[in-house]
């Protein structure tokens, strides 16, 4: 606005609304060179994306976050996907294990963002993007090839992305009941295997008639898994604790050995000695990370509104002899 004024100060006779569009004319000139509009891409058969996703589940009468690591094929529309407890190098390179398992096969390219677990140094300039050493080693032993999308550049996967919004409004609109992980990977992966059965949204085709012929470009899976772990020395406190995963846990009688390595697995780790001998085992500590449902306030409501208990969201994950008792009709008491 002080630039129209200076500009009525030395004579000038367009109106406030001419000088905007004036501007946004300069602004279009310059970056004429640059087209402002996204280029239909091609998905030759055998190419994935891949991506995680936030979702909610049930176990034991507490709330789960789970991490869903998503790989989807453009080429047919076929997705697959793993729970996972988090979100770092152990856990992706764990659940792209599970995904090759499901794929019966390994993609010959994988489109990724730039995730924490496999990017070390974004794409800047003119430098390309570098790798994290344990992905790189495992990307190697699989034989994929690994494209990256430039920073800020989510939509380069939109494919995947669609996926994830997919899987979680079909499959998490209400949390399931499980009772671990494992239970949660069985039930995505028959539930996405019954969704092939669908027709494709453009090629008019079922969805597993499309993946049948393009499984046929996937790369063959090695005969022995890539081992997936980490090992390192361990510092105990005074105390016999060592600093796992941002959490303290304590290892009896630790600080009587001269050396002891921790081996930390996806789901689990281990404290062994130079011998090999293992001296503790337990799961990891994100795998004991839950939130407590808010039953007293449900509870409160469904005092006021006992018609809907029998509906509720939150009803199955009450143990069943509890949801058999509420949902038992109440009889108006005769004098």
């Amino acid at each position: 606005m002080k630039m129209f004024e200076d500009l009525q100060a030395t004579g000038f006779k367009g109106s406030y609304r001419t000088l905007c569009d004036f501007i946004q004319e300069c602004r279009a000139a310059e970056d004429d060179e640059q087209s402002k509009g996204f280029e239909r891409l091609s998905h030759p058969p055998g190419e994935a994306q891949l991506d995680f996703g936030t979702m909610e589940a049930v176990q034991d009468g507490e709330i789960l976050d789970v991490h869903a690591l998503i790989m989807s094929f453009p080429a047919s529309n076929t997705g697959f996907a793993v729970p996972m407890p988090g979100e770092n190098l152990g856990c992706f390179l764990s659940g792209l294990k599970q995904l090759f398992q499901q794929a019966g096969g390994v993609p010959i390219s994988i489109l990724i963002n730039n995730l924490t677990p496999a990017v070390k140094k974004v794409r800047k300039g003119d430098k390309e993007e570098e790798l994290i050493d344990a992905f790189r080693h495992f990307q190697h032993y699989y034989g994929f090839k690994v494209q990256v999308c430039n920073p800020s550049k989510g939509n380069e996967k939109g494919h995947v992305e669609r996926k994830v919004g997919y899987v979680r409004y079909n499959f998490f609109s209400t949390p399931p009941v499980i009772k671990d992980f494992d239970d949660l990977r069985e039930q995505l992966e028959q539930q996405l295997k019954k969704d092939r059965q669908r027709v494709h949204y453009k090629k008019e085709e079922l969805i597993e008639d499309l993946w049948l012929e393009e499984q046929q470009q996937v790369l063959k899976l090695p005969e022995e898994p890539y081992p997936v772990f980490k090992q390192f020395a361990i510092d105990f406190n005074k105390y016999n604790e060592l600093k796992l995963d941002q959490h303290l846990i304590h290892v009896p009688r630790a600080r009587n050995y001269v050396k002891l390595y921790c081996i930390a697995y996806w789901d689990s780790f281990k404290v062994i000695t130079n011998e090999g001998e293992i001296i503790f085992f337990d799961a990891r500590p994100y795998m004991k990370k839950r939130r407590f449902i808010l039953w007293k306030d449900i509870l409160k409501d469904w005092l006021k509104k006992p018609r809907v208990v029998g509906h509720f969201r939150y009803t199955p994950y009450l143990p069943a002899r509890i949801q058999e008792y509420l949902k038992v009709p109440s009889k108006p008491l005769s004098y």
